[in-house]
């Protein structure tokens, strides 16, 4: 039998982060981790994710923490300290096995179960979505990703579908089916899964989740640096699979369906190129003018049905969308564009509450001339850069004017330079928490539109 190391977490006032340890005559130790003057969720976060990552490398089994650092933030607080605590233990080599950590029990002194069990179901949901995101992509073709999605919602009052190559054709996801075709060996494939926790309302959320898992540019071939994280390219359809099935676990009184488009963009002779004109699922026609321009081709079908087939009034799409973004706010802040100033405030009431970082871009009308087509309805890029707004502002286009929220996470899903101690270099699970409370704030507002 292993022998137990345990550690009790005393939370101080010392410099931020700074983390002591005395060992106990039982064979265990004290872990003293600075809070400095941090009262903040994120700073929440981090301490729990900083003792846990003190406790392993102590080679602790069991964890017992001080409950100061989280009582005084409330609920939110709890979350936070829950979700900081599994992700500090993250560990990305477990994701191929399933688990995602090694063996730690934690404990929690003073939490109230019910809460409890919620925090852990969300931080569960935040971890699957890493693994996701960690996974390889030979191990991960868009039909076994598809399965994966699906799987979330065993279990729990989910409605999950998943629309094969066959379906798409029949229903004219077309723009879909352009990426997605390049592919002989792997076709494309749509997941859908609804959640009614709120039968009484007309109100429903739509998350709509890039999905494509290898992008290697098309005929616009990315460099070999690029390349690199191709992998990942389906952290928007994970993150909105997971905020699903936590609000679900959670039974959150809120109805959300997430809607993921999934495919590869390789090369092939059914690949698309530079000049074609392709019509999508929602009848307008698309100029392609860069064929690594292909993740918002597949928005625009997961949008157009989001609001013709599933009733959703409000939409957020959610993706590793463009490297301007990057250039733009680094790996710290996701780039947010909004269709609407009041879902924009449920936005910001949400990160409040979820310690994630976003920014607004501008979407003044004279960036629409940008992406104006002579032979289409609209282009899939700028000539003229501007091209994190210029993305957003292609995918505004098939929102049929519905309240939407675009999530541009192509720096902050991957956090492989500037490390948080919550996290571990690698996929971050970005967004997951901000969008289950999205829902949430979203039904708690009065009902001003439909």
């Amino acid at each position: 039998m292993e022998k137990q190391i345990a550690a009790n977490v005393v939370f101080t006032d010392d410099a931020y982060l700074k983390a002591r340890y005395f060992p106990r005559e039982d064979g265990g130790y004290t872990i003293r981790v600075g809070r400095g003057g941090r009262r903040d969720i994120l700073a929440c976060k981090e301490l729990y994710g900083k003792a846990v990552k003190t406790a392993l490398e102590l080679e602790c089994t069991a964890c017992a923490f001080d409950p100061c650092a989280a009582a005084e933030l409330g609920q939110e607080g709890l979350f936070a300290a829950v979700e900081g605590a599994c992700g500090g233990a993250y560990q990305k080599k477990f994701a191929l096995s399933g688990r995602w950590a090694p063996e730690l029990t934690c404990s929690f002194p003073g939490a109230e179960t019910k809460q409890l069990n919620k925090a852990w179901e969300l931080a569960r949901s935040v971890m699957e979505t890493r693994n996701l995101v960690n996974c390889p992509s030979n191990l991960l073709p868009p039909e076994a990703f598809a399965r994966r999605l699906a799987e979330m919602a065993e279990g729990l009052p989910i409605e999950a579908e998943v629309y094969d190559r066959q379906a798409l054709v029949r229903l004219g996801l077309r723009a879909l089916l352009t990426v997605g075709d390049s592919s002989s060996t792997h076709p494309p494939a749509m997941a859908v899964l609804r959640y009614t926790g709120a039968p009484e309302s007309r109100r429903r959320l739509g998350l709509v989740g890039k999905g494509v898992t290898v992008d290697s540019g098309g005929y616009c071939l990315k460099s070999a640096s690029a390349m690199a994280g191709i992998k990942g390219d389906m952290a928007g359809g994970a993150a909105a699979a997971a905020a699903v099935r936590a609000l679900a676990a959670n039974g959150a009184a809120v109805n959300v369906t997430a809607v993921i488009p999934i495919c590869e963009n390789r090369i092939s002779d059914a690949s698309m190129l530079p000049g074609d004109v392709i019509t999508g699922f929602s009848g307008k026609t698309i100029e392609i003018l860069n064929a690594d321009a292909e993740g918002r081709l597949i928005l625009a079908d997961g949008l157009a049905w989001s609001t013709e087939k599933e009733g959703c009034t409000h939409l957020v799409d959610i993706a590793t969308l463009t490297g301007a973004i990057c250039a733009m706010l680094g790996f710290v802040t996701t780039g947010v564009m909004a269709g609407d100033d009041g879902f924009y405030d449920c936005l910001t009431r949400a990160a409040a509450r979820s310690g994630e970082k976003f920014w607004r871009m501008p979407d003044d009308p004279e960036y629409e001339k940008l992406i104006e087509s002579d032979y289409a309805d609209v282009r899939n890029t700028s000539k003229d850069g501007c091209g994190a707004i210029t993305a957003g502002l292609f995918l505004k286009k098939f929102t049929g004017g519905r309240p939407w929220l675009h999530l541009d996470i192509a720096g902050t899903a991957d956090n492989s330079g500037i490390v948080w101690q919550h996290q571990v270099p690698g996929a971050t699970g970005t967004a997951v928490t901000t969008l289950y409370h999205l829902a949430q704030v979203l039904f708690e507002t009065q009902e001003e539109t439909p």
